[in-house]
């Protein structure tokens, strides 16, 4: 695991899609916080919080975007500026692909007094904290109408290649590119019921593919409920990988309650289907989200937000 995983993404993909800045067309502040594998030392640990908006009637998004994401004795402090234009397709003003960009910058961490080595004389391990600034970007695109919706996005595009010029002292790992796809549909029940099934499959090339498949129920348009299912699928040959790893990796469930017109809390935890089941109390992740904008149209839209 590299990038941050987030059970909730689909709150809000700003976090993995910088193509759905502006998406909300309103102001919104979100904050997430995920402690993974309780239980575990050095277990990952995420805060992140994220602010976007619209401009000129929609078409533009801005928002910015910084994490602090740890793991063990590394440390991931990122930030980020999201750019997202969107265009109308046909006569249908909900029927709408969006182009994103997003511009930041990372300071990678390991902390060598955290590392237990074998060999005192290891050069491998550092002595203190080490600590490395890279330029970054991602990038994606995000299409989505009334009923469907799909993204496309990838991060940490020029971190790795920006990292070359530290190979003779580097030993601060430097995360690889990711590539996230995402598709779902809205399927109304009844008045203020609706359906919400979501797939999302992460590759970074290096490591196996994951595969999360989530169904939510929307109740009365105030509150999310729902379970999901995350393993990994054999998308394509990787004869670098281990023959016999666990495929099958977590279920749970999440929910989302419109506590107030302007106030969004969610809660979401992991259940561990691998050997990691019996050493861990679970994975937990809490989410806070804030309108600072109109509600004329918010109840319209909160089906699809």
């Amino acid at each position: 695991q590299q990038d941050s995983q987030f059970t909730q993404y689909i709150f809000n993909t700003i976090h993995i899609n910088p193509a759905y800045t502006g998406y909300k067309k309103e102001l919104y502040i979100q904050a997430f916080y995920r402690a993974q594998w309780v239980g575990v030392r050095g277990a990952p640990t995420t805060v992140s919080i994220a602010v976007d908006g619209a401009i000129d009637d929609g078409n533009v998004g801005l928002g910015f975007i910084a994490s602090n994401d740890k793991i063990g004795a590394q440390k991931n402090l990122s930030a980020y500026a999201n750019y997202a234009y969107k265009i109308q397709l046909g006569y249908d003003e909900n029927s709408r692909l969006s182009f994103g960009l997003a511009a930041g910058v990372m300071q990678l961490g390991l902390d060598g007094d955290k590392l237990n080595s074998i060999d005192p004389d290891d050069e491998v391990i550092p002595t203190g904290m080490q600590t490395r600034f890279f330029p970054d970007a991602r990038a994606g695109i995000y299409y989505s109408n009334e009923k469907y919706f799909a993204g496309l996005s990838a991060s940490n595009l020029i971190a790795s290649w920006a990292a070359k010029n530290y190979s003779n002292n580097l030993l601060v790992p430097v995360p690889q590119p990711h590539i996230f796809l995402t598709a779902g549909a809205l399927i109304p029940i009844t008045y203020g019921w609706a359906l919400k099934p979501v797939i999302l499959l992460k590759d970074d090339i290096k490591g196996p593919t994951s595969l999360d498949v989530n169904a939510f129920v929307l109740l009365n348009e105030k509150v999310w409920i729902g379970g999901f299912y995350r393993t990994t699928v054999p998308l394509y040959n990787k004869k670098y990988l281990q023959n016999n790893l666990t495929k099958k990796n977590a279920l749970g469930m999440m929910f989302e309650l419109f506590a107030t017109d302007n106030l969004r809390v969610g809660y979401s935890y992991d259940y561990s289907l691998n050997k990691l089941q019996y050493y861990n109390y679970g994975s937990h992740e809490f989410s806070v989200g804030i309108y600072l904008g109109p509600r004329n149209m918010r109840k319209i839209r909160s089906s699809r937000c």
